[in-house]
Formats: C-alpha cells, structure tokens, sequence
C-alpha cells in the first residue's frame, strides 16, 4: 500500500448477484457496516451519501460508473471530519469477478494527497467492514465489532 491507494481483495463463498445486493442495500449494509447505509438512486452521474444511523451524512460524492452486478466507481468525500473533508473527494473502485464457487472481491480506494489522513482513516476501516461482509454472506452474521456505529463518533 503507497500513501495515496488502499487496495482489498477477499474472496467470498456468494454469487456476483448476492454480494452485489450486499454491497448496495441498506437492508444489507446496515448488517455489517455499523447500521450505515446509501443513499442513492445507483445510476451513473446520481449523487450518493453514506448515512449514519442518527440521520448525520458520514461520506458523500457521485456514483461516477455502475456495471451491476460487476463494477461500481464512486467519487468520496468524508463529510463528518473537517481535516478529512478538506483533502477533497476519493475515488473508490469495487470489482466483483466470479471465481467458481466464490465471487473476487477488490476494493480500491485512492485519493491524490500526500500523507491522506482520509486514506489511513479507509485503510484502517475497510478490513473491518469487508470481513463481516464476507461474514455476513457466508454465514448468516456480520462481525459483533462492525453492527454498531461507534459511540461518541
């Protein structure tokens, strides 16, 4: 991992269709992504919000590409973090390939700014949230650590 990409890649025991469903669907996310969900219309050039559980706006940007159930690109920006929020908008990539019984998961997260505290913050994050996802798809539960937001956050 340089300073400016977060690169994940998991394979997880579901179809393209399920893990696509689980990655888009706030009856999903809010399952392992601590109660947060989207709010999008998923179609190229929508704008997108990732919402906290009190109503708050965690991230926002722009679904930029949607290739359902295979590749979605969306442009981020940390909302709730002022020293965040001033380095700008992300660009985060999820590829979902098939893998016989098993989809490949690569999630990939850059941001064109030296020494990102938006990209540590991800990079510290996104293993959390793609382990109980993968959790979650394959054995009915999500991770205990990831139900919940954060107290105090």
């Amino acid at each position: 991992m340089s300073n400016d990409k977060f690169v994940y890649v998991t394979y997880i025991r579901t179809t393209p269709e399920k893990l696509w469903e689980a990655l888009t669907k706030p009856e999903f996310t809010r399952q392992y992504w601590c109660e947060c969900w989207h709010d999008t219309a998923w179609e190229a050039g929508s704008p997108w919000k990732l919402m906290i559980p009190d109503g708050r706006v965690a991230d926002s940007g722009e679904v930029v590409e949607i290739d359902k159930p295979r590749r979605l690109v969306l442009r981020w920006r940390n909302e709730f973090i002022p020293e965040m929020k001033a380095e700008g908008y992300s660009r985060c990539v999820f590829e979902l390939e098939p893998k016989g019984e098993t989809v490949k998961l690569t999630v990939v997260h850059t941001i064109d700014v030296p020494e990102s505290k938006f990209l540590e913050s991800v990079s510290n994050g996104w293993p959390g949230i793609l382990s109980s996802l993968k959790s979650l798809l394959e054995t009915g539960d999500g991770l205990e650590a990831t139900k919940h937001w954060p107290k105090g956050m």
